[in-house]
């Protein structure tokens, strides 16, 4: 996995595009090499599409993962030139989509390769531009769908590999039954439990898991966008932990303010477990299928133990 950089100024991304545009015009990079072996150049926008990738793509792909930095705001997130180079080289790329990661789809189309392969997560599920929340991986129904369609993309690459590729989708498949049966097992052993939240990034997975949210979702839509959410909300969310009416407080570990850390230290005074949920899959030690059971876990603790998990 390779940590990339930001650009800061909007010029900075015309260089970027610029750039990515003029490689279009460059003969075609040599195809990568491992061990000998030619392989499939593939990118994952976020590190958790980057491991799905490595899992389905075996030693057949090579995979670079742009955002894996969990102190980087993948909302600001800007482009750097060594991105735009592996997006032009790029014959697999899969990413999110609901304007979560617009950086990519720009150096996309400023360096337009015939053979490239797209995989959007919104549109593999179907999902209007108007769906609020773009958190997509929470979702258990997510992964597995996109799993597939990397499966068909690669095989369609290379056919020779289609076996290869399909063996590699029911392993993963298999790899995701504890994470399954653990979020089952919650919402059959705990039903009626709530949960306050700083944003709607693990909201899916609580919802999976038999969890109301009471935090409105104007409140973490406010705080998603960098937005003063209004001061009756605030008090209103602390009320929910001042109050004990929630049984934990889940907390956007990647992305902070002077506000979100102000209501986690009002859980943490309140004895609400706090639950640190991520944008993007820390690293290093982890598979996505890891990292999901490990936010299923810390969630179970909160509950079960009043245990808090302040960082996976």
């Amino acid at each position: 996995m390779r940590l990339t950089t930001r650009l800061a100024a909007p010029a900075a991304l015309a260089a970027v595009l610029a750039l990515a545009t003029a490689g279009c015009a460059s003969p075609a990079a040599a195809p990568a090499r491992v061990n000998g072996t030619v392989v499939i150049d593939a990118v994952g926008a976020e590190n958790q599409y980057a491991s799905v990738l490595s899992q389905i793509g075996g030693r057949y792909v090579h995979v670079t993962s742009v955002l894996d930095n969990p102190s980087t705001d993948p909302h600001t997130f800007e482009a750097s030139p060594q991105v735009a180079s592996e997006v032009a080289n790029a014959q697999l790329i899969v990413q999110n989509g609901l304007g979560y990661d617009t950086w990519i789809a720009k150096t996309e189309s400023a360096s337009l390769s015939r053979g490239r392969k797209v995989i959007v997560a919104q549109h593999v599920l179907g999902l209007p531009d108007s769906t609020p929340n773009p958190h997509l991986w929470y979702d258990p129904a997510t992964m597995p769908a996109v799993a597939r369609m990397i499966a068909a993309s690669l095989s369609a690459l290379r056919p020779a590999r289609a076996a290869y590729f399909r063996a590699n989708l029911a392993a993963f498949d298999r790899s995701l039954q504890p994470w399954r049966h653990a979020i089952a097992a919650f919402r059959a052993a705990h039903p009626g439990i709530t949960a306050a939240t700083t944003e709607p990034v693990a909201d899916y997975l609580l919802t999976a898991m038999g969890i109301r949210n009471l935090t409105s979702f104007s409140f973490q839509a406010d705080i998603m966008n960098g937005v003063d959410p209004a001061p009756e909300d605030i008090a209103l969310e602390n009320s929910f932990v001042s109050q004990h009416r929630v049984r934990l407080f889940a907390y956007n570990e990647q992305v902070t303010s002077a506000l979100t850390a102000s209501v986690r230290q009002n859980a943490q005074q309140a004895g609400v477990p706090v639950v640190a949920v991520y944008e993007t899959m820390p690293v290093p030690g982890y598979s996505y299928q890891s990292w999901m059971l490990a936010e299923v876990n810390a969630i179970q603790r909160a509950v079960t133990s009043k245990i808090s998990t302040e960082k996976l």
